[in-house]
């Protein structure tokens, strides 16, 4: 049996430039965190007893005898991309501490914790980089899905990073060193909020990518790089971390992501907004695509408490920021 563990993300500064369309013309970057909250992927061979080659347990239940069966995509496809034949059954059980469709990521986080334990199932050593590779190229090749490719390398290498997007397709992960102090600073001036709005990602990337296309967002996505390299100089790199300045960052990013695509935001979700401004919020923006989902405020975190009173009728998700990446935290021949 193997059991992997892969973190989620948040994703401050950048996103829409780790779309291929943009930058293998233009680069792009972002800066992110993974948190500690995971999706798990248990995985193992089955005795030969059963009817059927693959059991899987998401949120549905599959038992199917092919692979070409497998009504899950990712698993369809991850099974396909490795080479799995039938000689042997499998069992594939998924488990998360979030919901899906909700803004962190949960996609292609799945991807690389299934990849990562498929091959070690595999006896196969797989290094970061190849992973965050191999997840986008299952999403964006084989299942045809319009995202980026921040998630996917986030998931993988873990920590608090700035992700560069070159134009040859290479990519380069720095890690942003913060000490202990300015971590905890980080973690208990940030909210997390989950509006209970989920939404499919990738219909509000096609809108996303077709502007891009078109070039109706140039303008837009050129603002947002030169505000991560800004955010990167003024705020990251600084010893003193700001985070009145970060929040207003966030801000102006949150108004540049809404520019992207119409369907980004919309008239409940400006009215959260509104509503944690007028309450003491620095600034926030709403996590992945938009549409839904989690919300990420930045708020003085002697005003949380009463800022929260405002907001019960949201779930309130505290984090602490995750360095590990994808791992494997279990694992037995037997």
């Amino acid at each position: 049996m193997i059991i992997s563990r892969t973190p989620f993300r948040v994703s401050f500064f950048g996103g829409g430039t780790d779309y291929p369309e943009w930058f293998k013309k233009n680069n792009g970057s972002v800066i992110s965190t993974t948190i500690d909250k995971y999706c798990y992927i248990n995985l193992r061979y089955l005795p030969p007893f059963f009817k059927y080659n693959y059991r899987l347990r998401y949120f549905e239940k599959e038992e199917v005898k092919k692979i070409s069966e497998i009504r899950h995509p990712s698993i369809r496809e991850c099974l396909k991309y490795l080479d799995f034949k039938k000689d042997k059954s499998i069992e594939i059980v998924h488990s998360a501490d979030l919901p899906a469709l909700s803004g962190l990521g949960s996609s292609s986080t799945f991807t690389v914790s299934l990849l990562h334990a498929l091959h070690t199932l595999k006896d196969e050593n797989i290094t970061k980089k190849q992973l965050s590779q191999e997840a986008i190229h299952v999403e964006r090749n084989l299942i045809k899905e319009k995202v980026g490719s921040q998630d996917q390398t986030a998931a993988a290498f873990g920590g608090l990073n700035h992700i560069v997007f070159e134009s040859n397709g290479n990519l380069k992960v720095n890690n942003i060193f913060f000490s202990q102090e300015q971590l905890i600073e980080l973690e208990e001036n940030s909210v997390l909020l989950f509006t209970g709005l989920q939404r499919k990602a990738d219909l509000i990337a096609k809108d996303k990518v077709k502007n891009i296309i078109n070039d109706k967002n140039d303008n837009h996505l050129n603002n947002i790089s030169k505000l991560t390299d800004q955010a990167l100089e003024e705020i990251f790199f600084k010893k003193k971390f700001d985070f009145k300045k970060f929040g207003e960052a966030l801000k102006e990013q949150w108004e540049l992501k809404k520019k992207l695509s119409n369907k980004v935001s919309n008239f409940q979700i400006d009215k959260i907004f509104s509503k944690a401004y007028s309450k003491g919020a620095y600034g926030g923006k709403i996590l992945g695509a938009g549409g839904g989902g989690f919300i990420l405020f930045l708020i003085p975190k002697n005003k949380l408490k009463k800022f929260l009173k405002h907001f019960i009728k949201y779930l309130h998700v505290p984090f602490r920021v995750d360095n590990s990446g994808s791992q494997i935290i279990y694992y037995s021949k037997n």
